[in-house]
């Protein structure tokens, strides 16, 4: 009797799908060029942690190939790509060239690159901010550019943890993220609406001077 394998889409058919329509991808690995010997882009890790983390989403990321041992990856992604290939290196790698890069600037210009190809109105756009709780100890980067994990006002009523300020700025039109920005865990809402004010004026004076 010949034996039969099951492999489970889900909902992520319609995620890969969305993420390879709007070329998610190919616009990571353009901005983190691949290397000849890599068998999965960084731009590729990106999507798989993605999908990973809509349906995986308690559970640790170096998990990630058990996550993928009965999906359709040939599907997903392409042919030849393997559940072993997202292992816990290859992630971890293609998380520090992010941030390398900017993680910030990477999500920004990814989304409003997708904004302009769907046409998305963004004419009138709202900024609020938001908190993450974290576990762990977070010992200070050295990194002048790294945010420091700290206790701060908890919005999730955690305040026994540490955790991160999110900016995120989305359009009035489908409230599609447009940009974001991390912030240390102590921020306060005045203190981050105050900086974007001041950047938002300094840009109307540069477009539109006196006289």
């Amino acid at each position: 009797m010949a034996s039969i394998s099951v492999e489970r889409l889900d909902h992520l058919g319609v995620v890969a799908s969305t993420i390879k329509e709007v070329g998610i991808i190919m616009m990571i690995d353009a901005r983190l060029v691949p290397h000849d010997q890599e068998e999965i882009t960084a731009g590729e890790a990106v999507a798989g942690m993605i999908l990973n983390g809509l349906g995986f989403s308690n559970r640790p990321v170096s998990l990630t190939p058990q996550f993928f041992a009965n999906k359709p990856l040939d599907l997903l992604f392409r042919p030849g790509v393997r559940a072993d290939m997202f292992n816990r290196f290859k992630l971890g790698r293609s998380l520090d060239e992010v941030y390398t890069y900017g993680c910030d600037l990477l999500f920004s210009e990814i989304a409003l690159a997708v904004c302009a190809q769907e046409g998305i109105d963004q004419r009138f756009n709202h900024l609020d901010t938001t908190s993450f709780s974290l576990s762990g100890d977070y010992v200070p980067d050295r990194d002048e550019h790294a945010i420091t994990i700290t206790h701060g006002y908890s919005k999730d009523h955690r305040p026994d943890l540490k955790q991160a300020v999110l900016e995120l700025m989305v359009s009035q039109d489908g409230g599609v993220p447009l940009l974001s920005k991390s912030w240390d865990g102590n921020t306060s809402d005045i203190e981050v609406f105050q900086k974007v004010s001041k950047k938002g004026d300094k840009v109307g004076r540069s477009r539109y001077p006196e006289g």
